[in-house]
């Protein structure tokens, strides 16, 4: 499975505004609302605030990455999104952030859940890549970099 066989243009979104980590993370979850793997948008919401609170998904270089494993979801859900202006996260490495992944698998995909996130953070850890995501004129754009980058991925 690779990132883009979970993510598609209608979820990602170009210049959102988010004033504050929270509307941050309540405007991914609303990006994601109509996706139909979604079972439970409640418990959804629940899941990856509750994940958030254990310790800030800021993964630093200016990426936030909130997630969580549940059972809101029947298959793994992944938003992508570049903030018009950049908002503090409280993110490992303190920089505010520009760039945010919503990712959500079911509870018994735990492995597959790690994998995935390794490979957000493999994706965005070049800094030319979180550049070219972040200027981006269309998602289209955002899905092509997708593709490019995973072309030497294994498949996981």
């Amino acid at each position: 499975m690779k990132l883009t066989d979970i993510l598609s243009e209608k979820f990602i979104q170009l210049g959102l505004e988010a004033k504050s980590k929270n509307d941050l993370i309540e405007k991914m979850l609303m990006l994601v609302a109509p996706h139909p793997s979604i079972i439970d948008k409640t418990k959804l919401r629940s899941d990856v605030l509750k994940r958030e609170k254990e310790m800030s998904t800021g993964i630093g270089k200016n990426v936030a990455l909130p997630h969580a494993k549940t059972s809101a979801v029947s298959a793994p859900v992944l938003a992508v999104a570049t903030l018009k202006k950049e908002i503090d996260f409280a993110a490992i490495d303190g920089e505010p952030v520009s760039l945010v992944f919503l990712l959500a698998t079911p509870e018994q995909m735990l492995t597959q859940h790690l994998k995935l996130l390794s490979r957000i953070s493999r994706v965005v850890s070049a800094e030319t890549t979180r550049e070219k995501m972040v200027k981006a004129a269309t998602p289209e754009e955002v899905f092509a970099l997708f593709v490019e980058e995973e072309k030497s991925f294994p498949e996981i």
